[in-house]
């Protein structure tokens, strides 16, 4: 069998296990012409909103703080737009390559394994029931944007905890730079990236990049 040079795994989705980054940007693009009247640019939205839960990007947009209610009601708006674009191409509605078979070697060698994303719990729902994530995860130790955390920073710190490990001990797969800085502000011991673009970070944690997951061990 198999050695692993990590005690557990934490999985971002958006964009590291699910390429949706169109559809996350479609979605956004209506919201913040609904709310500001503003074009937003896949630029600003890769550098400042990708990975970082509803709230902060509803505030920024809106320019002030938002109440719970009318938070709520924005967030559900958008992601209920989302899924519809996910739906709407079913084409490309499964995760990336050997991400499946990746989850089954883990499974197979018992290392703790669970997602961290900045989703709230109705696309998590959704996640779940399309791609059949029961099969290798469990539900509880999902961490999602429930309106608790301040970042992505603590929303990682929590997973480890899901998984009764330190975070030196853990290995996260990101692809947004956000993600990826937040990855290292909580403590974690490896970062894999998986995008197709390098990565302008530079620490020594960071120990690879892919396209996909059909190299990773």
């Amino acid at each position: 069998m198999a050695t692993f040079p990590y005690k557990g795994v934490v999985f971002d989705f958006n964009g590291t296990l699910f390429n949706d980054h169109e559809k996350h940007l479609l979605a956004w693009q209506q919201m913040a012409k609904t709310l500001a009247g503003y074009d937003l640019s896949e630029e600003e939205l890769e550098q400042h909103f990708h990975g970082v839960p509803n709230q902060v990007i509803i505030e920024r947009l809106v320019g002030r703080s938002v109440d719970h209610e009318t938070l709520e009601k924005y967030s559900q708006k958008k992601e209920a737009l989302y899924r519809e674009a996910c739906l709407a191409d079913p084409a490309h509605l499964h995760l990336l390559a050997g991400a499946e078979a990746y989850f089954d070697k883990l499974q197979a060698a018992k290392i703790p394994m669970t997602i961290c994303s900045a989703s709230i719990k109705a696309n998590i729902d959704f996640f779940f029931e399309v791609f059949n994530l029961a099969r290798w995860f469990m539900y509880e130790k999902v961490v999602y944007d429930d309106g608790s955390y301040p970042d992505k920073i603590r929303m990682y710190q929590q997973a480890c905890h899901h998984l009764g490990l330190d975070p030196a001990d853990v290995r996260v797969y990101e692809d947004a730079p956000s993600g990826i800085q937040n990855a290292l502000a909580a403590g974690i011991g490896q970062i894999v990236v998986i995008s197709p673009k390098a990565c302008a970070i530079q620490d020594e944690r960071i120990i690879g990049i892919y396209p996909d997951f059909k190299s990773c061990v």
